[in-house]
């Protein structure tokens, strides 16, 4: 039963299997891999930002003594608020721009690779 499926070494071409098959995977999970380091860099970056403000502004408040020291402590607490509503809108903008980069490489690679295998068939076919 077995011998009815014998493969002839000398007819598979493992350069058209690797190239319709192992390269374009390996080409998606090498894009998927950046766009993920990516993202969690850019995820830490902004954990370590807010963390620092969260703890200047523990350390700030630690430092009030009076009336004057807190007037002056929440005074300052809208600019940090500002400061964060800024960081928050650059750090959704960064995602976003990630996010479009990685469909957009994504989607050139789709294509290639369609054409690409476009390309084999056509050469097989002949």
């Amino acid at each position: 039963m077995i011998s009815q499926f014998n493969i002839d070494p000398k007819q598979f071409d493992t350069k058209q299997f690797e190239s319709i098959f192992f390269a374009p995977a390996r080409a998606y999970a090498a894009l998927s891999v950046d766009f993920t380091e990516k993202l969690v860099n850019a995820q830490l970056d902004a954990t370590k930002a807010y963390t620092d403000t969260g703890l200047a502004q523990v350390r700030n408040l630690l430092n009030v003594k009076d009336a004057e020291g807190l007037r002056s402590y929440l005074e300052g607490q809208q600019n940090v608020a500002k400061e964060l509503t800024e960081r928050l809108k650059g750090d959704a903008e960064k995602v976003v721009s990630l996010q479009q980069d990685f469909v957009q490489q994504s989607q050139k690679l789709a294509e290639s690779n369609v054409k690409q295998a476009q390309e084999a068939a056509t050469k097989t076919a002949k």
